[in-house]
């Protein structure tokens, strides 16, 4: 298993909460952050330890951030784990993951340039 993603595995599920419970910003609103602590409740999302254990196999790396939200689909509305990964070499990937099953529903790859800010 990769170094890095065990290391966020071990704190995964206190960053989940965290995630849920909120960071005390005004912005976020505590309805959001009682919606998805309902939502990991109510089994209508993964535990963020089980998305990462999906992922780490086709993108190894550091993860960087972690988000967790509803976005609109057609006339729905879905949860969406939103990663981004530190890939060995300096790549970025931004990972968007349906929240239900772990399935990764969009990637994008920014490669970095040694020395370059």
């Amino acid at each position: 298993m990769h170094q890095a993603f065990s290391t966020f595995r071990n704190c995964a599920l206190p960053l989940c909460l965290a995630l849920l419970a909120g960071s005390g910003a005004a912005h976020a609103g505590d309805e959001d952050h009682e919606r998805a602590r309902k939502a990991l409740e109510a089994g209508e999302v993964l535990p963020l330890k089980t998305i990462l254990e999906r992922v780490e196999h086709d993108y190894p790396g550091q993860v960087m951030d972690v988000e967790l939200e509803r976005e609109q689909v057609g006339r729905g509305e879905r949860w969406i784990y939103k990663l981004k990964v530190l890939r060995s070499g300096g790549a970025l990937v931004r990972l968007k993951v349906d929240a239900r099953d772990g399935t990764v529903l969009g990637r994008k790859s920014q490669a970095t340039v040694a020395g370059e800010r």
